[in-house]
């Protein structure tokens, strides 16, 4: 989602407080945006290391104390974060069920759920609700514009890779009910559901080789299947590809917010915005 999308879906403030603090928050082509966005990052990177390193128990048996304080230094961070963004958009309720919104909430709840809920370790191992806490990295998807730009063309080209998908679907159901009637039990292929299991990591060319054709026949069919495997793999590099291109090649209005106005969709090359006349910042898109 862009910037000008956003603006419209959650709704931009009128004025105030809450204008500042959205055109920081959420409009990143502003020095303080910037700043923030960065700022944030490295708050995300630390913060997941800061999970990893907690789940070697000998750094945790010496360094308990300190992986706690920074965790709930973390994790107040985010909370901060999280309000903030709820209370400068005027559709809050969006916000909260959108994906970043839902990532935001992940990245404060499992803390504070094993905080305030200690019988939980009856019903469920801590450690698993702790590294729950891993999925803050999704948060720097909404910070680095190639994660977005990569996330558009898997959008547009969605219908494409569903297409594919199903063939491939298709495919390993018909060989792998082909392999269970050549080979059968006696080779491994117990049933159905296990054939198939084996064409899957044969076409995609994994090969765990715990299941192993054994007859002439499926031997031919298994190397057919290998074969096939290469140029499968290729397709949907090639039709994600092309949508990336298609995509760079088409861009000609970027999402440069005017500080004057806030107006946005201004032409590439434009350096003052067409609104109000003020001069635009630099575009900061690789």
């Amino acid at each position: 989602m862009t910037e000008s999308n956003t603006a419209v879906h959650f709704g931009r403030p009128e004025g105030g407080w809450r204008l500042r603090v959205f055109t920081i928050i959420f409009e990143s082509d502003t020095r303080a945006g910037r700043i923030f966005d960065l700022l944030l990052i490295a708050t995300i990177v630390a913060s997941v290391l800061v999970v990893i390193l907690d789940s070697v128990d000998s750094l945790t048996a010496s360094h308990e104390t300190l992986f706690n304080v920074l965790e709930w230094g973390f994790t107040l961070i985010f909370t901060v974060e999280y309000v903030l963004r709820l209370v400068c958009v005027r559709h809050p309720w969006r916000y909260a069920t959108s994906f970043y919104g839902i990532v935001d909430l992940l990245a404060v709840v499992p803390t504070y759920f094993a905080f305030f809920v200690p019988e939980v370790q009856v019903l469920i191992n801590l450690r698993l609700l702790r590294s729950l806490r891993i999925f803050r990295i999704l948060k720097l998807i909404e910070y680095v514009s190639e994660f977005r730009f990569l996330g558009s063309a898997l959008k547009s080209s969605r219908r494409k890779i569903t297409v594919f998908i199903s063939f491939v679907l298709i495919t390993v159901a018909i060989l792998g009910s082909l392999m269970y009637v050549i080979e059968g039990p006696r080779n491994g292929f117990t049933s159905i559901p296990v054939s198939i299991y084996w064409a899957i990591t044969t076409i995609t060319t994994v090969g765990f080789g715990d299941i192993t054709p054994k007859t002439d026949l499926g031997r031919f069919i298994a190397s057919c299947i290998m074969l096939m495997g290469w140029g499968i793999l290729a397709v949907p590099t090639g039709i994600v590809t092309s949508e990336m291109t298609a995509q760079r090649i088409t861009r000609s209005i970027n999402n440069r917010t005017c500080p004057g106005c806030l107006a946005q969709d201004h032409d590439t090359d434009a350096r003052f915005c067409k609104h109000c006349g003020k001069a635009l910042p630099a575009d900061q898109r690789g």
